[in-house]
């Protein structure tokens, strides 16, 4: 086997791979065991036809297009393994010599990874975040954890109101016909959510445990249904149950009772010191983000097109594989969402990008910093995810490919990057135009 290579422009590379006369051979003998059952010739029982027979009759062509498939899967990953060339696409491949008795030869197209010239990297701005928390802020988290531990009362000695959570039957009539879909036993209902035809839940309010009533109302000229739109309709009702919901008392035995403290004061505190520690996080991460973009604005490099298409195709499968594990198929993703396949994979091609432009750049910045990554800083890795997937450091350690081993030195040396870049950035207040324009957009449309 020998291995050649061109190196042409736009981080591109030709490489040419020969391979042996006797190892064509070899590889046209593979071919015919492979396709010697489907042949029949006179004189012969089916899957017994002798090779030269079907040379002599065929051609020794008709080996060709197996015999070439079988040299270059055989051969590629092994010829690259010691190229000097890092190759960062799949290849694209020409045969340009199968003839038997002779070598075979065959081309590659490959990208191979671009080299990064660095502009300023040190001292670049990034905006500064407030990461204080409000007594608001505070409370709402109170309330939400009092809602979490609320509890239903029934309700016996008085009509259901507003607010009340009730248990329903109903069915519903249009023209005096049921309806499908209009019909449940056993609804439950909190009394002024707006989850129901307006005008629904306003008249199960003063009805009294037990009774049966009717509720007349008119479906919106917007509803889903077709057949339901604008139609006056009657639901038959049973009221089954009214409950309260019912929140509990915030102080101190509340809060030893969500929380290992036993005061409510030193529930808050922790509630804000955890709020204001996770707000810092996303705000250092929002740095990185900004700083790493003014980075590779300010780098020059040149991206080849089939770099960009694998880790298009990484990043499209990911997010397959992340709606499968919610159950929605591709197909109906681009049902409920409107986007077509095309726009999906443009989308994934600019994701994918700026993917590759980051992490050139921060590869790049390491290099020129000297930054390293130790046996510390990969055991630690390790054991952050051993601790994610709920596994002992040691079972994992040894499970772990030497190739799964390169990728999270990397992944660590570009987080050791990102923040070297954090840590020389200088934060400054962001323009007032900017925060009025995001305050705009953030602003509830007018009715």
């Amino acid at each position: 086997m020998s291995l050649t290579f061109e190196k042409q422009e736009g981080n591109m590379a030709k490489l040419t791979i020969e391979r042996t006369a006797q190892e064509l051979d070899q590889a046209i003998t593979k071919a015919y065991q492979k396709i010697r059952n489907q042949v029949s010739l006179p004189g012969f029982r089916k899957g017994k036809v002798p090779q030269f027979m079907i040379e002599k009759q065929y051609g020794v062509e008709v080996f060709y297009e197996d015999a070439a498939n079988f040299l270059i899967n055989d051969s590629y990953k092994e010829e690259i393994k010691d190229c000097e060339l890092e190759i960062v696409s799949q290849p694209d491949i020409e045969v340009t010599q199968i003839e038997k008795g002779k070598p075979f030869i065959y081309e590659a197209l490959v990208a191979v990874k671009p080299e990064v010239t660095l502009g300023e990297y040190k001292g670049l701005e990034y905006y500064k975040t407030e990461t204080a928390v409000s007594e608001d802020e505070i409370n709402s988290e109170l309330e939400r954890t009092r809602e979490m531990n609320s509890r239903r009362v029934p309700v016996e000695d008085r009509p259901a109101q507003n607010g009340d959570i009730v248990n329903i039957d109903f069915e519903g009539f249009v023209d005096g016909n049921a309806f499908e879909g209009g019909k449940a036993e056993g609804h439950t209902l909190t009394l002024g959510s707006g989850t129901f035809i307006p005008g629904f839940e306003e008249q199960i309010e003063g009805k009294n445990l037990g009774e049966e009533f009717d509720v007349n109302v008119t479906f919106p000229e917007d509803y889903q249904a077709e057949n339901l739109k604008g139609k006056a309709a009657v639901f038959k009702c049973k009221l089954n149950d009214i409950k309260v919901k019912e929140l509990p008392e915030l102080d101190d035995e509340f809060a030893s009772e969500v929380s290992e403290f036993d005061t409510l004061e030193e529930y808050k505190a922790d509630i804000r010191k955890n709020m204001e520690e996770a707000r810092a996080e996303e705000a250092k991460r929002a740095a990185k983000n900004q700083l790493v973009d003014e980075a590779v604005e300010k780098a020059e490099m040149i991206i080849p097109g089939p770099m960009v298409d694998l880790e298009a195709s990484q990043v499209a499968q990911n997010f397959q594989m992340r709606m499968e594990s919610q159950g929605i198929n591709m197909d109906q993703y681009f049902q409920f969402t409107g986007m077509t396949p095309e726009k999906f994979m443009e989308d994934a091609k600019t994701s994918a990008e700026k993917n590759i432009k980051s992490r050139l750049v921060l590869e790049a910045v390491a290099a020129a910093e000297n930054i390293e990554v130790s046996d510390e800083d990969l055991e630690n890795e390790i054991r952050k995810m051993a601790e994610s997937y709920q596994m002992e450091y040691d079972q994992l350690n040894k499970i772990i490919s030497d190739d799964e081993r390169e990728n999270m030195k990397l992944d660590v040396l570009i987080s050791k990057a990102a923040d070297f870049l954090y840590d020389n950035g200088v934060a400054v207040d962001k323009p007032v135009e900017e925060e009025k324009e995001e305050a705009a957009q953030e602003a509830p449309a007018e009715e």
